[in-house]
């Protein structure tokens, strides 16, 4: 018998005479208005990200603009949102990821209510660690990505693939309430919304 055994058995034999849980809820909110981008871009701001209003075929100059240095992408990352002189993530060693000056990504979707982007490690999201690593992360985000509610960007995402919330740049405070930038991730977040 193993120490789980043990423990798992010792917590059966307390819950033996406990009453049966009760019912738990589950009058979730189902309708939702239209997402709003104002929101959104508020919520984004509040975090302390950058938002720039963008038309999609000047993705690629003002990513460049924003970085000031070598730019990693994932592989699938749309052609024309690349800047010159990209680092393609095709397995690149950490070493080299965090050396470079920022990331560029798609997203999956964005939450207006809570100001938060989801990637989901698709192609043109890429790895987890490549959104780590660069000091400047930088998401580019269709309209149509952005919904109201959790809910419903939960609704839209596969629940099996590696989901990545982010909430403006990665941030800590310790028992002092101080805060602390870029201890985990990114400490700058440039979000690009395209126009239409």
């Amino acid at each position: 018998m193993s120490s789980k055994d043990v423990i798992l058995g010792r917590v059966r034999a307390a819950l033996r005479d406990a009453p049966a849980p009760g019912e738990v809820p589950r009058e979730y909110r189902r309708t939702f208005p239209g997402a709003d981008l104002d929101l959104l871009v508020d919520r984004l701001v509040d975090y302390r990200a950058s938002v720039r209003r963008v038309a999609e075929d000047t993705v690629a100059p003002t990513a460049a603009e924003i970085a000031g240095g070598t730019i990693v992408v994932p592989q699938g990352l749309p052609p024309a949102w690349r800047p010159a002189d990209v680092l393609v993530d095709d397995g690149l060693a950490p070493d080299r990821i965090a050396a470079a000056a920022a990331v560029l990504t798609a997203a999956a979707v964005a939450v207006a209510e809570t100001g938060t982007i989801v990637l989901d490690a698709s192609p043109d999201q890429g790895r987890r660690i490549i959104t780590l690593l660069p000091d400047v992360h930088i998401v580019v985000l269709r309209p149509g990505q952005v919904v109201a509610s959790v809910p419903e960007a939960l609704a839209r995402l596969d629940p099996a693939r590696p989901l990545t919330w982010i909430s403006g740049p990665s941030a800590t405070s310790d028992i002092e309430l101080n805060r602390v930038e870029g201890v985990h991730g990114p400490r700058h977040l440039h979000v690009l919304l395209l126009d239409g």
